[in-house]
């Protein structure tokens, strides 16, 4: 089984942060006119640190076990006692607190990085893995916009997510600016309910920015609006979300259509895909998505969790709807031996590295390099067909 990414850590004592700050990870003293923005790591096997190397540096990162390489009085900030730091790679931007936390925001290794848009949301879906809460807007769009202007070169691909994206409003629009100028060609998804979506003239607003290879991935859990509405819990949101697809094509926005898995969307998995056909045919791509065991899914877990060895009838019927005609479908975060034999070659590698996990039974399974092994958060809760191929 893997070492799972470590992407939050607490120091055990810091020294000189007042202020939520983010920098750009180094392993050594840079140029004095670069340090500004950058935080200088320190770790066991590195030489001690005098004043000339720590002078200007946002602040330094001292891994446990080398605080006495880090000498008291250098006037620059320092968090020390932190761990697990074998993922925190040069270029890495992290975020630090005054109260010792660290949160890795980029990792130049990955294609999963992704701006956390906010924690605020419009729904509250029965499954979401992260669940509204209140945060503080205008200072994260400027958070965001600091991410951006860190990222040393322009990454392959993005993404953006929450919470609900939208609900920034004109700062989206500034933050989607941003991306477009300073990373024409990355390949960007956007999450998004697509509620708000509903509003024309934001999504005229937003399309005006937006990079030349632009997704907006938005979910539809039925064909039906009661049952849609149930699952979000946002009465009316069906129509909204109908409304706002619409709007997407209006102004000729790349749609992607999310489906998640479980007990409640599986009745309707496979008028859903006619409903898509009939309804929607504008949309580039179909992701039939697995169940992620965070959030609500934990209180909800009876109401929710059906083993995919259960539902492989309606999931096979549903990609074969959609692929014979000629619309574009995927399994995102399935397993490969829980995935029907006759549809194994729509199944991706979809789960983000940091939250990637494989069993024991995965070991020498023939198929491992082309599966999506699981969320680490199904280790304990998994379906009975895990098996090794």
């Amino acid at each position: 089984m893997e070492q799972i990414i470590t992407l939050r850590r607490k120091a055990s004592h810091t020294t000189g942060i007042t202020e939520r700050r983010l920098g750009r990870i180094v392993f050594s003293p840079q140029a004095a006119a670069q340090r500004a923005d950058e935080f200088l790591l320190v770790r066991k096997s590195d030489p001690a640190v005098g004043a000339n190397d720590a002078a200007g540096f946002a602040a330094i990162l001292v891994e446990d076990g080398a605080e006495h390489l880090v000498p008291d009085g250098l006037g620059v900030p320092v968090l020390s006692g932190l761990s697990e730091l074998a993922t925190v790679s040069p270029n890495s931007i992290i975020a630090v607190s005054p109260n010792g936390f660290t949160h890795t925001l980029y990792r130049p290794e990955s294609r999963f990085n992704a701006i956390f848009a906010t924690g605020q949301c419009n729904s509250n879906c029965l499954m979401c893995s992260q669940p509204p809460a209140d945060d503080d807007i205008p200072s994260l769009i400027d958070e965001h916009l600091r991410l951006l202007d860190l990222i040393p070169s322009p990454p392959e691909s993005f993404g953006i997510t929450g919470g609900e994206p939208t609900l920034l409003g004109d700062g989206l629009v500034r933050i989607l600016d941003e991306i477009k100028q300073r990373f024409p060609s990355v390949a960007l998804t956007m999450l998004t309910n697509g509620r708000t979506f509903s509003d024309p003239a934001l999504v005229r607003k937003l399309a005006a920015v937006v990079p030349n290879d632009f997704l907006v991935a938005i979910p539809l859990y039925a064909d039906t609006p009661s049952i849609h509405d149930w699952i979000v819990q946002a009465k009316g949101a069906f129509a909204e979300t109908m409304a706002g697809l619409y709007n997407a094509a209006r102004y000729r926005l790349r749609v992607e259509i999310r489906v998640v898995l479980h007990m409640q969307t599986i009745p309707r998995l496979v008028p859903l895909m006619d409903f898509i056909y009939r309804n929607l045919p504008f949309v580039s791509h179909v992701a039939l998505m697995g169940l992620e065991n965070m959030g609500y899914v934990k209180k909800n877990w009876d109401e929710l969790w059906i083993d995919p060895l259960d539902y492989a009838d309606e999931l096979t019927e549903a990609v074969r709807r959609m692929h014979y005609r000629e619309m574009q479908v995927s399994i995102y975060n399935l397993p490969l031996c829980v995935v029907p034999k006759p549809v194994r070659a729509f199944a991706r590698q979809s789960i983000s590295d940091y939250k990637n996990l494989y069993l024991e039974e995965c070991d020498g399974c023939t198929l491992r390099a082309e599966c999506a092994g699981l969320f680490a958060s199904s280790k304990e809760r998994h379906s009975r067909g895990i098996q090794r191929q």
